[in-house]
């Protein structure tokens, strides 16, 4: 009787959400990049998914910028996020032991890399760098990978000036996010700006993922009103991360939702992933050894 009982009990514990008294809780961290309704809305879905499997309470927060997310992380009252390849460099180096990287999104070709995209307003005049000489050029978050570290290192190697308003450009502007920069762009507040794209499909649809997307999305812009500028080398996608001393069967069962959920909700996973992406795969610390030399650089 003893044994039935005890088969009973294995069977129902691979069965059942995890117990309660692991985590109280489970609380998924939301990068800034757009507005925090569009971003509670886009993941509503994953944290009802999410919910569900862990049998506890879930929550998404969307601070106002992304060192809001890393702290949160930092701090134990985050336990999963999208981070940026910069963000991800930050936590990092802030405290190796805070987070680890599970998954990258994969785009519809295979790769998981992305731009950073300078554009400019068509009816502007401006097409390239050259033409930005003394205007004002908008960056997103100081933490943002295409929205500010790979501009601030390839730009100036393109235009062999700083940074530095003043110096080439009549004003370096941060705008607080992706979405600001592009509504910046659009509105004529700056002359030129930079945001992430896949760089795949169709500059009129906003390419098949990333902010212009969003915006396309959105309703926030035509993207035959804009014109861009300037690409980066290709950058590698920002991880999804757990906290590290989480259960290991909640990182278990996380990341195979995360993983399913292309096929088991396309529409959710679009929304979750800013656009059209073939899925997600595995990914580990060592991809972003580069992006992680590159923010100490900048800091030194």
């Amino acid at each position: 009787m003893n044994k039935l009982i005890a088969a009973v009990l294995a069977t129902t514990a691979l069965t059942t959400p995890v117990l309660a008294e692991e985590i109280k809780e489970f609380r998924i961290g939301l990068l800034g990049g757009e507005n925090a309704q569009d971003r509670m809305n886009n993941n509503e879905c994953l944290r009802a998914k999410t919910e569900a499997l862990l049998g506890v309470p879930t929550k998404l927060f969307a601070p106002a910028d992304y060192n809001g997310v890393i702290q949160g992380l930092l701090g134990g009252t985050l336990d999963m996020a999208w981070l940026g390849a910069s963000g991800y460099a930050k936590t990092f180096l802030s405290d190796p032991e805070a987070v680890e990287p599970i998954l990258v999104k994969v785009n519809t070709d295979g790769g998981y890399g992305y731009y950073s995209v300078g554009f400019a307003r068509k009816d502007s005049g401006i097409t390239s760098l050259d033409d930005m000489k003394g205007k004002v050029f908008g960056f997103g978050d100081p933490n943002s990978t295409s929205g500010f570290l790979i501009p601030s290192i390839e730009i100036p190697e393109a235009t062999g000036a700083t940074m530095t308003s003043g110096d080439y450009f009549g004003e370096v502007k941060f705008t607080g996010g992706h979405e600001q920069t592009i509504v910046a762009v659009n509105n004529g507040d700056v002359d030129g700006g930079v945001t992430w794209a896949d760089g795949l499909g169709e500059w009129e649809d906003g390419y098949q993922s990333g902010a212009l997307r969003r915006a396309v999305d959105a309703g926030l812009v035509d993207m035959n009103d804009l014109v861009q500028i300037w690409q980066s080398k290709p950058i590698p996608e920002g991880p999804i991360v757990l906290r590290k001393d989480l259960p290991e069967d909640v990182k278990v069962k996380f990341t195979a939702l995360m993983a399913s959920l292309p096929a088991m909700d396309p529409d959710c996973a679009y929304g979750v992933l800013s656009g059209e992406a073939k899925g997600v795969m595995p990914i580990g610390h060592d991809a972003y050894e580069v992006i992680i030399e590159a923010r100490k650089l900048k800091s030194n």
